[in-house]
């Protein structure tokens, strides 16, 4: 096989070209290629003049491929790499390895257990996935919050109530395993090469019930609505956990145990920080949701050509004079700012689309980096009672009922408090109620936002239009505690696997899948011991 990087076609142009443009570089009759598969694709938008699909891709060539390659001078040319992620069979034991929380990370170390065949139990403290989006949905509309089952907790974990949104910024050898199984579960193909690949909310609830059948039929367990409560520690050492289910509170015998949990379990930090697992605050970060008009951003980053294109996406960063930094993230083309609360008389935000992208607004998070320094309690989970404290004081602000405080740029930017909308209309359910984001949020950040919205403005213009509308607290872009592993992956309570965005160790589907898979792969390796 054969890799050829570097080709180009324009927006109008098919796909289908590229098997002659293989052929053009490799100086060979087009014929002569067997099979074509696209393993890269992203959009260059650089230039408005010259907007084009830059594509890498793997062929297959009828004759010595060898003698191509050694005759070839293109440096775009260039022998395939084999990439495949080999899961090893366990080894009998009489013990079963438990997981605690469906998220990307428990997910897939659940699927990579049973594979293996360890027949892992996991233990979800929300509903699955068809029951949750039905609890959500009832959420969003009346504002009726289920403390275990909502944007946060559940089958599929934060990351199934947003875009779906599976680039990420790392480099591992398993995140090729993760986009296929997605893939093969459900998930559109084009997210095996896509440079930004996403699934939406929509089509993702799917795949996850897949995915988790798959456990299922490989000897796995999946428990809704049984939430980890307490950990048995004996000499150091994981002996037994305590659940919380429907029926009453339950042992469960247990050697190996996978926190999977989320940056949310506020309630299973307090737990696991009593008990004296080691912790650490972590730097994180938190802001708005700021909405534009879809078309606006687009008209932006393309100019006419946006017709032919997707709804456009950005990616916007500043480091201010002093010293304070703000940037864009998860950011939604066509999507909807969400109630994203897990705890009774807290607002909190997200963002989230469709995979079809097709609403009016374009979101992000609009987000200010802060460091346990930065924390007003000095403490392991310092970071976690402040964001607590803003999300409480963002519900009183809005009136009660999870509406969420909203304030347009141009306000904010004036220091006025704002009225209405006027030509974003904002799309946060169970509703907004305008007001002065300064009531809410720290000057810290506050302060941040202010002089970070003209210089993003100049990177993307419109970006601070004064019509903008940005609604608050984004507080739960990722964790702000850190549970400390040695590079066994273990914590120093041996058979305690912290893993996933929830440990501090991830940030996003991609990379709190691949840590899940890795955790999975130190837990299999002491089980042979």
């Amino acid at each position: 096989m054969i890799v050829i990087s570097n080709l180009h076609l324009k927006i109008d142009e098919q796909e289908t070209r590229l098997s002659k443009m293989a052929a053009d570089a490799l100086r060979i009759d087009e014929n002569r290629i067997v099979r074509l598969t696209i393993i890269r694709k992203s959009l260059d938008a650089r230039k408005k003049g010259d907007i084009h699909y830059t594509y890498t891709v793997e062929v297959a060539v009828a004759g010595n491929e060898g003698r191509l390659l050694q005759r070839s001078k293109d440096h775009r040319i260039k022998p395939a790499k084999d990439n495949i992620y080999i899961i090893p069979q366990a080894a009998p034991s009489a013990h079963r390895p438990v997981i605690a929380g469906f998220g990307p990370a428990g997910m897939l170390a659940a699927l990579y257990l049973a594979k293996a065949g360890a027949r892992p139990i996991v233990l979800e403290r929300g509903c699955d996935v068809v029951t949750r989006r039905e609890r959500v949905e009832a959420f969003w509309r009346d504002g009726c919050l289920d403390p275990n089952c909502n944007v946060q907790f559940g089958e599929g974990g934060a990351g199934a109530f947003s875009d779906g949104k599976l680039n990420t910024g790392t480099r591992n050898e398993r995140i090729q395993f993760v986009l296929k199984t997605l893939a093969r579960l459900g998930a559109p193909e084009n997210i095996c090469y896509d440079a930004k690949p996403h699934v939406g909310t929509d089509i993702l609830l799917r795949v996850v019930q897949n995915l988790r059948e798959e456990v299922l039929s490989l000897g796995g367990e999946v428990r809704f609505e049984h939430r980890l409560s307490s950990i048995n520690i004996d000499n150091g050492n994981i002996n037994g956990v305590y659940v919380e289910a429907p029926e009453g509170t339950y042992e469960l015998s247990c050697r190996q145990l996978l926190l999977a949990i989320g940056h949310s379990a506020r309630d299973t930090m307090e737990m696991l920080h009593t008990l004296g697992i080691p912790m650490a605050p972590k730097a994180f970060s938190m802001g708005v949701r700021i909405e534009h008009s879809q078309e606006a951003i687009s008209m932006a980053q393309y100019g006419q050509a946006c017709k032919m294109l997707p709804a456009a996406d950005y990616k916007l960063s500043c480091h201010l004079p002093d010293g304070n930094s703000a940037y864009t993230f998860c950011m939604c083309p066509g999507g909807y700012v969400v109630a994203a609360a897990s705890e009774e008389g807290g607002v909190a935000t997200n963002g989230m689309s469709y995979s079809d992208r097709g609403g009016e607004n374009a979101n992000s998070a609009l987000l200010v980096t802060l460091k346990p320094d930065d924390f007003p309690d000095q403490s392991p989970l310092g970071g976690m009672y402040w964001q607590r404290e803003i999300e409480r004081r963002a519900f009183v602000c809005g009136g009660g009922k999870y509406q969420a405080p909203a304030q347009l740029a141009g306000d904010f930017l004036a220091g006025r408090a704002s009225i209405k909308a006027n030509s974003v209309t904002p799309t946060y359910r169970p509703g907004v109620r305008f007001t002065d984001l300064r009531q809410v949020l720290p000057p810290k950040i506050t302060d941040t936002i202010a002089q970070a919205l003209p210089e993003l403005g100049k990177k993307l213009h419109g970006f601070d239009n004064p019509d903008a509308v940005m609604t608050g607290p984004e507080t739960r872009s990722s964790s702000p505690v850190r549970i400390l592993r040695g590079d066994n992956m273990q914590s120093s309570v041996g058979g305690l696997y912290p893993c996933g965005e929830g440990a501090g160790y991830a940030g996003g589907i991609t990379s709190s899948a691949v840590d899940g898979l890795r955790c999975a792969e130190a837990m299999l390796a002491a089980m042979d011991l």
